[in-house]
């Protein structure tokens, strides 16, 4: 199965701006849909966005949507979460996932450790 590594998270102020990358290895990147999940203590893991194999195809979170995009590097291997405008609610650890299909729907089957984001004034 796929490893990933994120990184990217940090201290920002609400309103700032954050691009999260996570690099895929150990399977092949381009075949899979992919997805970014939040978790803050105490709470469950979130949703926040997939994307199909191939990049052409998105899906967001009703909390994220027309502040976050999601996109793919597949010559690369690295996926992105570009966040604007961000919310305190926002704040949280981020995980890429790899999916076991294709497409935005793919449930997911490898996850990052996941990095650090704070949105605090």
């Amino acid at each position: 199965q796929a490893q990933l590594a994120e990184s990217g998270g940090g201290l920002v102020q609400p309103g700032g701006s954050l691009r999260l990358s996570c690099v895929a290895s150990g399977r092949t990147f381009s075949n899979y849909g992919m997805g970014w999940f939040r978790q803050s203590p105490g709470k469950e893991r979130e949703f926040v966005a997939s994307i199909n194999y191939s990049g052409r195809s998105t899906h967001y979170a009703d909390s994220v949507k027309g502040r976050f995009t999601i996109s793919r590097d597949n010559a690369n291997n690295i996926l992105y979460l570009q966040m604007n405008r961000l919310k305190v609610e926002d704040t949280g650890v981020y995980s890429c996932a790899s999916g076991q299909g294709a497409t935005v729907f793919t449930t997911f089957d490898a996850w990052g450790q996941g990095t650090q984001v704070t949105v605090s004034s």
